[in-house]
């Protein structure tokens, strides 16, 4: 599950850089960042259900 997490940032980075270096192409950016807001949520989501599945002492 986490890996899922670490391969979006690492694309959103990819994305990111390649947006910022290469001439025109902005749009990258932009879906590098779109990329990474998704992986947050995700993360959100992961950690969100994650707590509830422990039981109470």
């Amino acid at each position: 599950m986490m890996t899922l997490f670490l391969v979006l940032v690492i694309v959103a980075i990819v994305l990111g850089i390649i947006g910022v270096v290469a001439e025109g192409l902005l749009y990258m950016l932009i879906i590098g960042i779109v990329v990474l807001v998704a992986a947050l949520f995700y993360l959100a989501l992961h950690l969100r259900s994650s707590g509830r599945r422990r039981p109470l002492r």
